[in-house]
């Protein structure tokens, strides 16, 4: 099933039907989401463990539906912990990515890496 055009609130939504009709509200709580989306992350990064930079770009079909697999259990548990939260998912990820922009202004950050503490550091020395 592909849902091309689905919202993240009918995400989130679709995420909380599925953990109540399995009765896990009783284990979905921030500490233990927390914890679960890390895991996540880290089964995540054992793909990559021993792939050079390149490999790492050049995933054949299984592995990269493997990588996704791993992605969507990030995604999954990340709209269970905003659930738990009362987070408007949405709202907040459009202000981190607002907020970024003021850390990282395009014109001063374009093709660099560094971190913002890197550029108020610039700023402070001119």
């Amino acid at each position: 099933m592909t849902d091309q055009q689905i919202t993240l609130h009918e995400l989130k939504e679709r995420m909380a039907n599925f953990v109540c009709e399995r009765d896990w509200q009783q284990f979905h709580n921030p500490k233990n989401l927390s914890m679960a989306i890390s895991i996540e992350a880290a089964e995540l990064m054992e793909h990559f463990q021993w792939l050079t930079e390149q490999q790492s770009q050049q995933l054949d079909r299984d592995a990269l539906q493997e990588v996704g697999e791993e992605l969507a259990d990030i995604v999954l548990y990340s709209l269970s912990l905003a659930n738990c939260l009362q987070l408007e998912l949405a709202e907040t990820v459009l202000n981190k990515l607002e907020k970024n922009a003021r850390k990282y202004p395009k014109e001063q950050v374009r093709g660099k890496a560094h971190k913002y503490t890197y550029y108020k550091q610039q700023e402070g020395e001119q």
